[in-house]
C-alpha cells in the first residue's frame, strides 16, 4: 500500500499515517509490531526519548530492512527531545544517544516534546545545529501553544516542520491549528482516538455505521481531511490494518462538522500551559 504523503515547508515528504508506540513497553513484542506495522504498509514510525523504548522500536526497523520488507530510505523515523533539565548540551546529546539507541545513522524528524517554560530556545537552537550538519533531515516541536510558536519564530533561525499536538474530536486546538497553517507548519495529531474513548461516541458510531467504516477509521479520516498527519498506536495487528486502511472513503461536508461538534477543550493529556519541568 502507497501512503499518501505530505510536503513539509523544507520540502520533505512524510506519510500522513504514522504508527505511535507512546505507553509501549521496550520489549520483543515491540520489535515485532513495529516489523508488523511495516509488513502492513506503515512507513512513520514515531516514538520519543521519554517512552524508554527506542531500543526496540530500532529493533524493529533493523528485522524489517533485513528480511527486505522496506529499506532505510523509504521509512520516516521520528523521535522527541524530553525536557527535564534540557540545554543546548543535552539536547546534542539527547540526540547521539537516540541514535545509538534505534541503530540508526539519523532521524527523518526530531521534536521538542514540551515546551516547558524558558528552556525550549537553547534546546532547539540544538536541533538547528543538527539538521544544519545534515544529521537529522527535518526538526520540530511538539505541544507548542501560539505564545511559544511565536516566541520560537522570532528567537531561531529554522521553522519547524511539524507541531505535535493533542488533537481529536473532543480537542480540536483551532487557534493553534490556524496558527500553523497561517506560518506552513505541519500540525500532528497524538492521541488520535482518545486512547479509545471516542469509538464509543454515538455520533461517531452512527456516521461509522454510513461508511460501513469503524469508528476508529471514521476519526482517523476526520484527522486527514482538516489535513492533519495522524499516528494512532494499537498492538493488534487487525487493527493495525483498519487504523491504515482509510483512503478508500470520504467523510461529507455534514459529517466533518457533526465530528467538529463534539470539541469539549477536553485534554486527556497535560496542558502545556501548566506543564512544567
Amino acid at each position: 500500500m502507497n501512503l499518501q504523503t505530505t510536503t513539509l515547508n523544507n520540502g520533505i515528504k512524510m506519510p500522513v499515517l504514522g504508527y505511535g508506540v507512546f505507553r509501549v513497553e521496550n520489549g520483543a513484542e515491540l520489535a515485532e509490531a513495529v516489523k508488523t506495522a511495516i509488513k502492513k504498509g506503515y512507513r512513520s514510525i514515531d516514538t520519543a526519548q521519554i517512552y524508554g523504548n527506542e531500543e526496540m522500536v530500532g529493533q524493529g526497523i533493523k528485522e524489517a530492512i533485513a528480511e527486505g520488507l522496506v529499506t532505510r530510505e523509504e521509512l520516516f523515523i521520528t523521535s522527541k527531545v524530553w525536557n527535564a533539565g534540557l540545554n543546548y548540551e543535552a539536547a546534542l546529546a539527547a540526540y547521539d544517544d537516540s541514535l545509538s539507541k534505534m541503530g540508526l545513522d539519523y532521524l527523518d524528524l526530531y521534536l521538542i516534546h514540551w515546551p516547558g517554560h524558558d528552556q525550549y530556545l537553547d534546546a532547539y537552537k540544538a536541533l538547528e545545529t543538527i539538521y544544519k550538519e545534515g544529521r537529522v533531515r527535518s526538526i520540530g516541536v511538539s505541544n507548542f501553544q501560539v505564545h511559544h510558536l511565536e516566541n520560537l519564530l522570532k528567537e531561531t533561525e529554522i521553522k519547524p516542520v511539524i507541531n505535535q499536538i493533542e488533537f481529536h474530536p473532543r480537542l480540536t486546538q483551532q487557534e493553534v491549528r490556524n496558527y500553523c497553517t497561517e506560518h506552513d507548519i505541519q500540525v500532528e495529531a497524538w492521541s488520535p482516538l482518545m486512547n479509545g474513548e471516542l469509538l464509543k461516541d454515538e455520533t461517531i458510531q452512527s456516521i461509522a455505521a454510513k461508511h460501513n467504516k469503524t469508528a476508529a477509521q471514521i476519526v482517523l479520516k476526520w484527522d486527514l481531511q482538516h489535513q492533519v498527519v495522524t499516528i494512532p498506536k494499537t498492538m493488534t495487528e487487525s487493527r493495525m490494518e483498519e487504523n491504515i486502511n482509510v483512503f478508500d472513503f470520504e467523510l461529507t461536508t455534514e459529517e466533518m462538522a457533526k465530528i467538529d461538534g463534539l470539541n469539549e477543550n477536553f485534554r486527556c493529556g497535560p496542558n502545556p500551559d501548566e506543564f512544567n519541568f
